[in-house]
């Protein structure tokens, strides 16, 4: 497979590569606001289509059963994705504003080899479990509990980490015995198309098991939710989009996983390395130009060290410099695209109007004069009770706050609608712990543990969403429980 100079204008809907009855719409390299060219545009017509390809290929096939065949297709999608790995990875960096460094690991290559965890697991999962017999209201009863397939699945995704979220929802799904239909961001279209056609060409994956439709009409996904031949909905995004999908689920009682949004914590204890621990927590600010759900933005530190504190981090920040995302050195490439631009920058605009000052950036950098690029930036000056220290920004914006001892630390970090991550640095390994044990959140790095791995669920508390991705949880999402009671008599 080779990327097309002019696109990947094709949608995936029953085993077949066939065009959007929408026609086709650009798609542009957020690092120079150029078109690298068409994708393709689907209607309700081919969203209605996929679904029924979907529905069929559950119901009429033994692909929910067959997990020998299941294990053997997704390791064949990890193994043909590996094949043309290089290719897919100049198109994330054009498509995605991906930094070059980052696509050996969240953006590519770490999620396309997670997929081997997903067909491992359900190879060696334990599918039924036999409770024994016993006598519930006296009568001698052989008890057994099926794990299985919960059926189609209408999976929604954004554009930030597009492999990490296609591939964390495709390859549980498929390995657990479910049909997909894939509905991913209109910014990044390229990167689903790419896995359509691959899977399409070079996979023995049945028929209507996968279908991908890319698409600018965000009524599709509205479409996917409400539809009542989908049985669950799989979604990544903004919380405030993950409302409106589970209302729109409501109406037929479906599953739904959501992954929301964050504005999480850097707590910085009195006795941890000040400058070590801003320093990370600047760094970790900056990549992927902040796009991460769950970076954390709020750096939180002790009142009498909080100058110090901003030095720190601005030193690093203000030494990172947004740019092309093709070189090997880059840290902090490109927004998304204008719109996400304009956003980000109303937020530096609103800092300002609470009281806020810029240590370091506040805008775009004065040696990108194209390109969606925002200068990493440090906001000192404003409180926990801030919009910009309470709203998710999803730029590279980090907020310093001051904290009063281990207890307000702990309250600052907890005052949030949010809950997906957080950070605790100490010099006290025991004291980091116990406080990181007090956080209300789905995942703590403590003192520069990694949580990202394929064996590691990932999600969140309170308006971060529900249910976890990845791991054996992340695995289980996708199964229903049936209870079966045979008479011993």
């Amino acid at each position: 497979m080779a990327l097309p100079a002019d696109g990947i204008s094709s949608l995936l809907i029953d085993g077949k590569l066939v065009p959007g009855g929408a026609g086709t719409f650009a798609t542009i390299n957020p690092a120079t606001e150029e078109v690298l060219g068409e994708a393709a545009d689907a209607d309700a017509a081919d969203m209605d289509r996929a679904i029924d390809a979907a529905r069929r290929a559950f119901d009429d096939t033994d692909w929910s059963r067959n997990t020998a065949l299941r294990v053997r297709c997704v390791r064949q999608l990890r193994d043909v994705l590996l094949k043309h790995v290089d290719e897919l990875r100049e198109m994330t960096i054009a498509e995605a504003g991906a930094p070059r460094m980052l696509t050996a690991g969240a953006q590519l290559e770490g999620p396309v080899n997670d997929l081997g965890f997903a067909a491992d697991t359900a190879e060696n999962y334990s599918w039924t479990e036999d409770l024994g017999q016993a006598a519930p209201l006296g009568i001698p009863t052989r008890r057994t509990i099926v794990r299985e397939a919960v059926g189609v699945v209408g999976a929604i995704t954004p554009w930030n980490f597009p492999h990490q979220i296609n591939l964390a929802k495709l390859g549980p799904a498929l390995a657990a015995g479910n049909t997909v239909v894939l509905k991913p961001a209109p910014d990044t279209p390229w990167c689903a198309a790419a896995v359509g056609q691959l899977i399409a060409e070079h996979t023995d994956i049945p028929p209507g098991v996968v279908n991908i439709v890319t698409g600018t009409d965000h009524r599709l996904g509205a479409i996917l939710a409400k539809d009542p031949r989908v049985d669950m909905i799989s979604f990544t995004g903004s919380t405030a989009t993950g409302r409106a999908v589970m209302a729109d689920a409501a109406a037929t009682v479906k599953k739904v996983f959501l992954e929301l949004g964050g504005k999480s914590a850097f707590l910085v204890l009195d006795d941890a390395d000040l400058g070590a621990a801003c320093s990370v927590a600047a760094f970790s600010a900056c990549l992927h130009a902040g796009q991460g759900c769950a970076i954390t933005t709020r750096l939180v530190v002790p009142r009498a060290r909080y100058d110090e504190a901003v030095a720190a981090a601005a030193g690093v920040m203000g030494s990172i410099k947004a740019g092309d995302p093709a070189k090997p050195d880059t840290v902090c490439g490109p927004l998304i695209s204008a719109r996400q631009r304009d956003r980000v920058q109303g937020y530096l605009d609103l800092a300002v109007a609470e009281g806020g000052t810029f240590a370091c950036g506040g805008g775009r950098p004065d040696d990108q004069p194209a390109g969606y690029f925002i200068a990493p930036t440090v906001i000192a000056g404003l409180t926990n009770e801030s919009r910009v220290a309470r709203e998710e920004i999803f730029g590279p914006v980090l907020t310093v706050l001051a904290h009063d001892g281990d207890d307000d630390a702990v309250r600052i970090a907890n005052d949030s609608p949010y809950g997906l991550s957080g950070t605790v640095y100490g010099g006290d390994p025991q004291r980091a712990a116990a406080v990181a044990a007090r956080l209300r959140v789905g995942t703590v790095n403590v003192n520069g543990g990694v949580w990202y791995s394929a064996d590691m669920p990932f999600g969140g508390y309170k308006q971060s969403g529900n249910g976890r991705e990845m791991g054996i949880a992340g695995f289980e999402e996708y199964l229903e429980i049936k209870s079966i009671a045979t008479s011993a008599n």
